[in-house]
């Protein structure tokens, strides 16, 4: 416990899946949270709720991250509630999966809008609210990052291109004590999956199939995975990536 204590937490896509998960653990670990959230407002105050009902400290704030405005009406928000910025998680991400002969420009810009371009705002955007004591951006990557997917070459790319803005700065804010780092999640289990009812189970039973750990992936794998990189246990890491996929490549 406590190992954020006084810290400020943003999560972006914070409502349901990763996010939801990452926000509540990083609350129960003393963090104040910021629970971004697109649409999905009944199910990010359901995250507020259950975060405050446990004695943490967290609001919940619309914001689409592919809007500058909406970023900066996010980032305002989050320091009006809490004074500054210690981790900020990019996780507010999209998902479709389309071979390269059924590449449209809607599906090209609507991946690479909400995953490239989302995580280049709230980063950009919540850099001067960090303070002399620095602290933590994590950037969610994927599996299909280092191992990319013939489905979907598209998402891959967003992926690769996430690996390289984490590098690229970690490089430039070392020097301010930011450190930038990437999760690599290979399937998980989230509401996502369990939303594609009797085809999500089949699929989930081929992955664990297939899996050295023999288990499914879960959303908590994320969450303490982030939790690493958050706290000052993970100090001396930025621009690297923590693979979480059961030993599955």
């Amino acid at each position: 416990m406590n190992r954020l204590s006084g810290k400020i937490a943003l999560v972006t896509g914070a409502s349901k899946g990763f996010g939801a998960a990452i926000g509540r653990r990083f609350a129960e670990e003393g963090a104040s949270v910021v629970v971004n959230y697109t649409s999905s407002g009944k199910h990010a105050e359901a995250v507020v709720s259950d975060i405050v009902s446990r004695g943490g400290r967290a609001i919940a704030v619309q914001g689409d991250v592919t809007k500058r405005s909406d970023v900066e009406r996010l980032i305002q928000a989050a320091i009006e509630a809490y004074g500054h910025l210690d981790v900020v998680v990019n996780n507010a991400g999209v998902y479709e999966w389309r071979p390269l002969e059924k590449i449209t420009e809607e599906h090209f810009h609507k991946l690479f809008d909400v995953n490239v371009l989302g995580t280049i705002l709230v980063s950009q955007a919540a850099m001067p609210h960090f303070t002399e004591s620095g602290g933590s951006v994590i950037n969610m990557s994927s599996i299909v990052s280092l191992y990319p997917s013939e489905a979907g070459p598209v998402y891959s790319a967003t992926k690769g291109a996430i690996d390289a803005l984490t590098q690229s700065n970690a490089k430039t804010y070392a020097a301010r004590k930011i450190r930038f780092n990437t999760l690599h999640p290979g399937f998980i289990v989230t509401d996502g999956v369990d939303a594609m009812g009797e085809l999500g189970v089949v699929i989930s039973e081929r992955v664990k199939a297939a899996t050295p750990l023999q288990r499914q992936g879960r959303v908590e794998d994320v969450a303490n995975a982030a939790l690493f990189l958050a706290s000052d246990e993970s100090s001396f890491t930025t621009g690297e990536g923590i693979v979480l996929s059961g030993g599955l490549h």
